[in-house]
């Protein structure tokens, strides 16, 4: 008995395990980007008829499965305790945003013409029943649910992004990376005006499929839903599609400085990281890419984050190899400094991830310290009152976060803002290291905590966002991939591994980039850069709005009695007089 509900709606679940694979199969790997414009769809048309923690239970199946795919890589962190424990901990946490939606999206939809909570039970019926309840809905009222849904989508997003620290990873507009007339949007919007633009026209297709399903009588009538979002989707990739074009030709016209960066990939494993065994030969390695490097000849060398072996010896050797007034040096680091004395004890000592730059005369400015740190990888959550929660993860006493964006002027010409780990994926995040001047943005990372997975794929996906938001080149340098740099339109323009013709799997391979970036170009602030994520809280506000408003729309008419003015129902039917020459109709119990 206690089981019946699963067995009842075991159909429905299947259709949300699709759509949540479909969601999750838009993002690298595979990145089949043309499924986000289906998984919405499909997620929403297949909740037809539930309502209330059925709805929510429908949802949560379809995030689930979702972020159990998207967020497989997680499974090859270095600690099987807690990367199994996380994995399914962060996907069960997510899960909670498209169930939301599904379930919030239920209650938009009420209105005239909705289906009512008290239809048929049957998983088919229940479902047939309001999907022709919305077919037969008029058109403004079904136009206007779809965007209300799409603005319901964005403002979850928008809250994923920012409730408990936030993680903004892989959203739904992120899948369109390398379609780039479309995320020109990006640096009006942010990628929330993606997100939106997707949604939106895949629920009208969806929508539209539906209405010639269940009313093929209409003729063209069915085509009404999404006829304005194709519109605006055309729209937005001819304007993308010439500022694309714009971009190359300004970039032409000006013919620009460039500053060599050679980008050091040394591809080493987590484990061998922690290893005290292996720091010799981990510097070693990383040496001889670097000599590598250096013999073309580069303006500035750069590692990623990591320690890679670097003792004060080892520091010693890499200065001497580089020699004076060589190039520029950037590599990530921990930072250790020394807190002012408590009473009667010795100063605390505060350990930063940080990068550091050092100049061919052998100048060292402040150093950047991160700002953004990751849970249980960086510090551990609530461990000042909850000790225990350090054993779920090696780190010890974990990194302080830094409390300043800060930009490096390098010897040669241009001036770069650093990021380091996963800080490039957050939208809001980044808009303050874009300061007047900077030329790139520069990304450390190392993902060779999740060996050669979708990680590093889905880490640039997001990355390449923060590039067209603020119209700014992005240069990325990663341990184990994706390394290369990205014009301020998110064009790809040159990434170790695929510059040689390599496949994908060669990406992870170490090795030696050598890029030139262009410096010095003449660059508009983005709207985006300008005024931060006001359409992703706009939409926001607006689905919060439409909520309340239906909410109290259906309350005002959910009291009402039969017959009166505020009722849904069509009130008591009016007695038949008789008329000249004719009889009243008998009864219906009476024999005819």
């Amino acid at each position: 008995m206690t089981t019946g509900w699963l067995h009842r709606e075991t159909p429905r679940y299947l259709v949300a395990a699709l759509a949540g694979l479909a969601g999750a199969l838009a993002h690298p790997t595979p990145g089949w980007a043309g499924l986000a414009w289906v998984a919405p769809a499909v997620l929403w048309f297949g909740s037809g008829g539930l309502q209330g923690t059925r709805a929510f239970r429908y949802g949560y199946v379809a995030g689930l499965v979702q972020f159990l795919v998207l967020l497989r890589w997680m499974r090859h962190i270095p600690f099987p305790a807690g990367a199994y424990s996380g994995w399914v901990a962060l996907s069960g946490y997510c899960a909670v945003f498209p169930a939301a939606w599904v379930w919030l999206g239920r209650r938009l939809e009420a209105g005239p013409g909705a289906p009512a909570e008290g239809g048929p039970t049957g998983h088919w019926a229940s479902w047939r029943a309001a999907s022709e309840a919305y077919v037969r809905r008029p058109w403004s009222a079904r136009a206007g649910l779809l965007v209300s849904l799409a603005l319901l989508w964005v403002g979850l997003e928008y809250l994923r992004a920012h409730l408990l620290g936030g993680f903004p990873w892989a959203p739904l507009g992120a899948s369109q990376w390398r379609q780039l007339p479309l995320i020109q949007l990006a640096g009006v919007t942010g990628v929330y005006g993606v997100s939106f633009l997707v949604s939106w026209s895949g629920l009208a297709l969806g929508g539209a499929f539906l209405s010639l399903g269940l009313r093929p009588e209409a003729r063209w009538s069915w085509t009404a839903e999404a006829r304005l979002p194709l519109l605006v989707t055309l729209g937005v990739m001819g304007w993308g599609f010439w500022q694309v074009m714009d971009h190359r030709r300004l970039e032409r016209q000006a013919n620009p400085e460039t500053v060599r960066l050679a980008l050091v990939q040394p591809s080493v494993p987590q484990t061998l990281q922690w290893d005290p065994d292996e720091q010799g030969r981990i510097f070693d390695k990383i040496e001889g890419l670097s000599r590598q490097a250096l013999a073309l000849e580069p303006e500035v060398l750069i590692w990623p984050e990591g320690t890679f072996g670097l003792s004060e010896t080892n520091y010693g050797r890499m200065t001497a190899l580089i020699g004076k007034n060589g190039p520029d040096w950037i590599l990530g680091a921990d930072d250790s400094v020394a807190r002012e004395a408590g009473t009667g004890g010795p100063p605390a000592v505060a350990r930063y991830n940080a990068a550091f730059l050092r100049r061919g005369d052998g100048s060292m400015p402040p150093a950047y310290w991160k700002r953004r740190l990751v849970p249980f990888g960086e510090f551990v959550p609530l461990s000042r009152w909850l000790p225990f929660m350090k054993w779920l993860t090696p780190i010890g006493d974990g990194f302080e976060s830094g409390d300043r964006p800060w930009t490096f002027r390098l010897t040669g010409g241009g001036t770069t803002a650093p990021v380091i780990c996963f800080e490039d994926v957050f939208p809001h995040g980044m808009r303050d290291h874009v300061q007047p001047g900077v030329d790139f943005l520069l990304g450390l990372t190392n993902d060779g905590w999740f060996a050669e997975s979708a990680a590093q794929w889905q880490h640039t996906a997001s990355a390449v966002f923060r590039a067209v938001e603020n119209g700014v080149a992005l240069v990325r340098v990663c341990n184990n991939g994706i390394t290369g740099w990205w014009d301020a339109c998110g064009t790809p323009r040159d990434v170790l591994g695929l510059a040689g013709g390599g496949g994908d799997d060669d990406v992870y391979r170490p090795g030696v980039l050598l890029a030139s970036v262009p410096i010095g170009l003449p660059r508009t602030e983005t709207p985006y850069h300008r005024h931060g994520d006001v359409f992703a809280q706009a939409c926001l506000v607006l689905a919060t709005w439409r909520l309340v408003r239906t909410r109290r729309r259906t309350g005002s008419t959910a009291g009402a009695s039969p017959g009166s003015p505020g009722a849904e129902g069509p009130g008591p039917r009016p007695r038949l007089r008789a008329l000249p020459g004719r009889s009243n109709p008998p009864p219906p119990d009476s024999p005819s």
